[in-house]
């Protein structure tokens, strides 16, 4: 066993990894792009807000489509296996992501514009809900023992990596072109570059290995016919704590970056490269508070208790939203940035290692997804168009309560999910006469 370990590990590694990179960075670049220039092209001119608010309803687009990629993509990777499935999620958001470099905008092609975009974006989020979910698994399931949080930190490092590739693409962009090309064109190019990370992602994924979790369980029990069935069945609390335990690190994660990006902009006057470089700046925190976290939940504490403790300080993140922003000083936005993007680390690097202790190997590939999209969708999908309301009528303060707000419906569902049976490895036990059901 330790060794298919030692010969597997760094190649599951890799694929967790690459995999996200890729998916976060083109969920990145379309945000970015949504909050930049896609109202103004995609959309029939009326005034700068509404054209605005479609343009982020398109982000909302893809959170419909994360829950139905979840299920779909959880469906086969439970029944069929991890690998497979993992190839077709990733060729799914590549080729919507790459096809949108190519779309006609509503000037060119009237209302087919918009419905195209909105389509491709479906796309994404259809990839995206089976990608996040099987990246965790090749990770976690390859762990050695007491490695669970390291090993489930790979694919949680694909954020910054993909954050850091779009953002700084956008950057040099911005350096190149002047806010006309951008426009006329330049948005475009990094929806196209996606397919060359396509590519190098398939090719490690191509070359993986299925993990022993899933072999094992193959071994016990015929999979479940519908995982879905059976896991609403017999494993519900698992999904409605790991959902809500997620919810505060998605509702920071976008205000922290799409929402404040914006906001600076539009409402505080810096210029877009200004606010881009500090954000940049800001993001290698992430990625430390990721790391940071999965070995003190490796080494001391568990996964849920380092989630919790980095619940509890995202609520003071919250509170100091409004006054640093606010500042007028860009170091102070930067420091907010930073120790904020660092939080954010302690309450997202440990999800990987923690959801999947919630479910048996059998529905895991599907409580996960599920669990994870459904966060997403309820602390991430709806947040840009709440932060852009609230922020309207009483400015920032009003942001700040909402974080802090979705980080402590978190943290309860945390402490309660402190009540839900495990074995000794600190799996959830396998489904009751899962075997004779079949």
């Amino acid at each position: 066993m330790s060794k298919t370990h030692h010969h597997h590990n760094p190649r599951a590694l890799l694929a967790s990894f690459v995999g996200t990179s890729i998916e976060f960075y083109d969920f990145y670049i379309y945000a970015t792009a949504a909050s930049l220039v896609l109202g103004g092209l995609f959309f029939p001119s009326g005034s700068p807000q509404a054209q605005q608010l479609a343009a982020f309803a398109t982000l909302a687009v893809a959170f419909i489509a994360r829950p139905i990629g979840a299920v779909l993509f959880g469906h086969f990777g439970d029944r069929i296996g991890r690998k497979s499935t993992l190839v077709v999620s990733l060729l799914t958001m590549g080729l919507s992501t790459t096809l949108i470099a190519v779309l006609p905008t509503y000037a060119q092609a009237g209302l087919w514009a918009p419905l195209a975009l909105c389509l491709l974006r479906f796309g994404q989020g259809l990839g995206l809900g089976g990608e996040w979910g099987g990246a965790a698994l090749v990770a976690v399931e390859n762990a050695p023992p007491g490695w669970r949080a390291r090993y489930g930190m790979f694919p949680q490092l694909g954020a910054p990596a993909g954050l850091l590739a779009a953002n700084g693409l956008f950057l040099l962009m911005g350096a190149w072109l002047s806010p006309e090309q951008f426009r006329a064109w330049g948005w475009r190019i990094p929806f196209a570059l996606s397919s060359i990370l396509v590519i190098v992602g398939l090719w490690v994924r191509l070359r993986l290995a299925e993990t022993p979790a899933f072999t094992a369980s193959l071994r016990k029990a015929v999979p479940p016919k519908l995982p879905l069935a059976t896991l609403i069945r017999f494993h519900w609390r698992g999904l409605a704590f790991g959902t809500f335990g997620a919810i505060g690190c998605f509702a920071l994660y976008y205000i922290v970056t799409s929402f404040t990006l914006s906001y600076a902009t539009r409402t505080l006057g810096y210029p877009m490269q200004q606010l881009l470089g500090v954000q940049l700046a800001a993001i290698p925190f992430l990625a430390l508070g990721i790391a940071f976290a999965a070995c003190l939940a490796d080494a001391r504490f568990s996964e849920r208790l380092v989630l919790a403790g980095g619940c509890v300080c995202v609520v003071g993140a919250g509170l100091a939203l409004a006054p640093m922003m606010e500042s007028g000083s860009l170091r102070l936005i930067f420091a907010y940035l930073a120790v904020t993007l660092f939080l954010m680390g302690t309450v997202y690097g440990p999800l990987s290692g923690w959801l999947p202790t919630l479910f048996p190997a059998g529905v895991r590939y599907t409580g996960v997804s599920i669990a994870f999209n459904m966060a997403g969708v309820l602390g991430g999908g709806l947040t840009p168009l709440v932060a852009t309301a609230l922020s309207a009528h009483g400015g920032l303060a009003p942001v700040g309560l909402y974080a802090g707000g979705a980080a402590v419906v978190s943290l309860i569902a945390l402490v309660a999910a402190a009540r839900l049976r495990t074995d000794e490895a600190g799996q959830a036990p396998e489904t009751p006469g899962l075997a004779r059901q079949n």
